[in-house]
């Protein structure tokens, strides 16, 4: 047993490592339960980064959440045909672009907040307020830990606003 071992926090480990599948498969049927609109929803939610920390470039995009820059191209494309995203000119590069959402962006990402806490909100109607709270504080941690873990795609940046060659 290592220094942060112990019997019982052995089997609380191996007891949660059983229920990281389980929530892989239920947000699988989550998301298949939408169907083709599944599609629409991926792109949507690029809006939340976008939203959160402001123009962005597309790598930097594909960077922030994990994912291919060719489908993070296709789901940008169908976010700017819909007019929820622009792009604008990147002042410190002439030949590069930054991803804006724009008003009808925003709409759409308040909607699908709202949609969001609909769904929890019902689900965690009986929970105790402290028991939500726990939760959320723990399942940020978790989250934190895991995406501290993913394998750089690129050497990290500071700021993921910052000037990177987009392909």
């Amino acid at each position: 047993m290592s220094a942060n071992s112990s019997p019982g926090r052995d089997a609380g480990v191996a007891a949660l490592a059983e229920q990281l599948p389980r929530m892989m498969r239920v947000l699988h049927g989550l998301k298949s339960q939408l169907g083709a609109d599944a599609r629409d929803r991926a792109a949507l939610v690029l809006l939340f980064p976008l939203s959160r920390l402001g123009p962005l470039r597309q790598s930097a995009l594909s960077d922030l959440v994990h994912a291919d820059p060719s489908t993070v191209s296709r789901h940008v494309s169908a976010l700017v045909d819909q007019g929820l995203v622009r792009r604008t000119a990147d002042e410190s590069d002439g030949r590069a672009t930054r991803l804006v959402v724009t008003d009808a962006g925003h709409a759409a990402l308040e909607g699908l907040r709202r949609e969001r806490e609909k769904h929890l909100g019902a689900i965690t109607a009986d929970w105790p307020e402290a028991d939500l709270t726990a939760l959320t504080t723990l399942f940020g941690r978790l989250l934190d830990g895991l995406a501290a873990g993913l394998p750089a795609a690129t050497p990290p940046r500071t700021d993921p606003r910052s000037p990177k060659d987009d392909a």
